[in-house]
């Protein structure tokens, strides 16, 4: 019968010393699993347990397909789902195997690894843990090529207590650990064929071949059994090592990662989670490791060290003094020393004895880098949300009054006159009596649209040339719009994202009241960044309301018939997405959809939809000084670049009002002017419905 014995060759004492062996191995890891528990639970609220199907069928999905792993690298992707699948196959045969020998066969009296079944089992293993070696090489070869995203060299110029080399020592331990046990389990299997070469064991052709080659130089008989004995023991105890030393290493990822992508805020690019009432000043943000939630930090042990993160950040690549991955480990190493097992043994954390997060090497310039664009939440493969912990640690800085004196001007003139620019409320809705046709006060009277402006579209000058323009369209098609006038504020989503909570709260609330007491049917604007707020996190404040961006109301007009482009532009245009439209809340076919109506050709950028490059005026970044690399471009220069390296593309189309003022400052100072002209879609859809060109607003008091 085919089969074959688990513990051939050795003695009662030696699988006594086995299975103690087993045991002390999954203490350890039992041990290190319990005091990981410990650590999350000592942060501040609990972990999230809403929606658990979803929660349960989401994780398999990411898990189980590698959807996140395999985005932009499907060479990465393919080769760890090669490691994983055969490690995951040769996890459930060592089960299998298990249960056979300690509960089936002495307690059922069932022995069922024989036969179709143990050739079958056999052809697995051997295929899946082929699978596992040729993923390990492919992977290490890539290491061993140092890409940029794994090369570990802060970014921000600290010195740290801890060296690096530590990590990529981790990281080649972790997968030589994986290799050898591949390796060994099949230097193993082939050493047991060549000491009696049973023609069955063909079904485990790995092994087969090796051990016909062994044969072959006269590694048989007595000679493949004592090696076999040996061998036997080496791989045994590797393998026993390797799972107590699992909560301990680079390892952990394999059981922190699936529970981060369970954990995972669905709303995290849509919604921060607000304070507390009546929040205490240490409730407001993360000041020390406790304050972090249990979801971050058991995010910061899922982190793998892979760099996408680091290689997606704009600020990272214009050399701002953040790296997102830098960050998450600074982070970790704070929160292993201070809460973790180094914690435990009273070894004192690597930076701060007082578990302190800001000062060194988590400097505020680090934190205040962030433009907020969610690009590294967006591809972290296993569910880390940067954004959210950097907004936390941003809202304790603002707490203590440390923030650039720039911001803190901005916001101060925000809180004093309800918008950024200091103008008073009244010339916020000068540019609509430049037109010639009145725009309704919804304050007074029923609309079927109400239209919030936003700040950048009511007050900037070039601005203000679009928002004409799309008042035009509207007033064209015969929609019935109006707008609040002075009763409008910031809509505060850049505020909230600064870490100004109270001010945000402020000027939603008045937002609201304003909005509440119109008549209307929906909410439309022109600005992503009031788009994402009102939509998304207007609602937990009373303000729940169907908003809908202007690209995707003249993209409604157009296929409703109230539009029709009345001429061809034929021009080759490139479209840039701005982030809080595309990445927070994946409008990416309508502004394309609108080109294409008004006669343009499309030609994309390297970087677009998910992977769009932020402008670098997000998360409060255009109210605050350069913090960038002298020698570095700014983000929306790099763009301006990539823009023109297209062939022959005349227009750089944006959807975003802050995109209209950082790009065309950018065209000047990349040096392209002349070379490309910087339009709002809203701009093309008025010259493809034959309109006359709107003038410039008066600015005049």
């Amino acid at each position: 019968m085919e089969t074959r014995e688990t513990f051939a060759g050795l003695s009662t004492w030696q699988i006594a010393l086995w299975y103690t062996l087993i045991v002390i191995s999954t203490s350890i890891f039992a041990w290190g699993v319990i005091r990981l528990v410990i650590k999350y639970r000592r942060g501040r609220g609990s972990f999230p347990v809403d929606r658990p199907l979803h929660r349960a069928g989401r994780t398999a999905w990411i898990v189980f397909t590698h959807a996140w792993i395999k985005r932009r690298d499907g060479v990465a992707g393919l080769a760890h789902a090669m490691i994983f699948y055969g490690f995951v196959v040769l996890f459930i045969g060592t089960g299998i195997l298990a249960f056979q020998d300690d509960f089936a066969r002495p307690i059922l009296g069932w022995d069922f690894w024989q036969g179709p079944f143990y050739l079958v089992y056999s052809l697995f293993l051997d295929v899946f843990g082929a699978f596992l070696i040729i993923g390990l090489v492919i992977l290490g070869v890539k290491r061993a090529r140092k890409p940029k995203r794994l090369d570990y060299t802060r970014v921000d110029g600290v010195t740290s207590r801890y060296a690096r080399w530590r990590y990529k020592v981790g990281d080649w331990v972790f997968v030589d650990s994986l290799l050898f046990l591949g390796v060994t389990g099949f230097f193993l299997e082939a050493l047991r064929i060549a000491e009696t070469d049973p023609p069955f064991e063909k079904w485990s052709p790995v092994g087969w071949v090796v051990g016909q080659g062994l044969i072959a130089i006269g590694v048989d008989g007595e000679t493949a059994s004592a090696a076999h004995f040996r061998s036997w023991w080496v791989h045994g105890v590797a393998a026993l090592t390797f799972v107590a030393a699992i909560p301990f290493t680079k390892a952990v990822h394999m059981m922190a990662a699936p529970a981060s992508v369970a954990t995972r805020n669905d709303r995290a690019s849509k919604e921060l989670v607000g304070l507390p009432p009546n929040a205490k000043p240490e409730e407001v943000g993360y000041g020390v490791v406790t304050d972090m939630t249990p979801a971050h930090l058991l995010q910061l042990d899922a982190c793998t060290k892979c760099g996408k993160c680091h290689e997606a950040c704009p600020a990272t690549a214009s050399g701002y003094p953040l790296s997102p991955r830098d960050l998450v480990l600074d982070l970790r190493e704070q929160s292993e020393g201070a809460l973790g097992i180094r914690g435990w043994l009273t070894v004192p954390p690597l930076f701060h004895s007082d578990e302190n997060l800001l000062g060194n090497p988590i400097r505020p310039e680090t934190v205040w880098s962030c433009m907020q664009c969610m690009a590294c939440v967006e591809i972290c493969p296993v569910g880390i949300e940067h954004v959210p912990i950097i907004n936390n640690l941003r809202r304790r800085l603002v707490d203590k009054g440390e923030m650039d004196s720039q911001l803190q001007t901005t916001l101060e003139t925000i809180y004093e006159s309800g918008n950024s620019f200091g103008e008073p409320k009244r010339k916020r809705g000068r540019w609509a009596k430049e037109l010639d046709f009145e725009v309704k006060d919804a304050r007074k009277e029923p609309v079927d649209v109400l239209w919030f402006v936003g700040d950048f579209a009511s007050l900037d000058p070039r601005n203000i040339r679009v928002t004409q323009a799309l008042a035009r369209i509207l007033h064209h098609a015969g929609v019935d719009f109006g707008i609040l006038y002075e009763g409008e504020r910031n809509a505060g989503n850049d505020v909230r994202r600064v870490g100004e909570e109270g001010l945000f709260t402020d000027l939603a609330e008045s937002n609201i009241e304003a909005i509440s007491a119109c008549e209307f049917s929906r909410i439309l604007t022109s600005d992503p960044h009031s788009f994402n707020t009102l939509k998304n996190e207007y609602p937990a404040l009373g303000g729940s309301w169907d908003v809908v961006h202007h690209s995707q109301f003249l993209l409604e007009l157009f296929q409703s018939g109230a539009l029709t482009a009345g001429r061809s532009l034929g021009r080759r245009v490139t479209y840039h997405d701005p982030c809080t439209l595309g990445r927070y809340n994946g409008v990416y076919d309508e502004p394309r959809a609108l080109i294409a109506a008004t006669g343009c050709e499309l030609i994309e950028m390297q970087r677009v939809r998910d992977n769009s490059f932020c402008c670098g005026a997000g998360g409060g970044r255009i109210w605050m000084s350069e913090l960038k690399a002298p020698d570095a471009p700014r983000p929306s220069e790099s763009r301006m670049h990539e823009a023109t390296a297209l062939d022959r593309v005349s227009t750089f189309v944006v959807c975003c009002p802050k995109d209209v003022t950082m790009y065309e400052d950018a065209v000047k100072t990349s040096g392209h002017e002349g070379e490309i002209e910087v339009r709002e879609l809203t701009e093309l859809v008025l010259e493809s419905l034959d309109f006359e060109p709107v003038a410039l607003a008066a600015t005049a008091d």
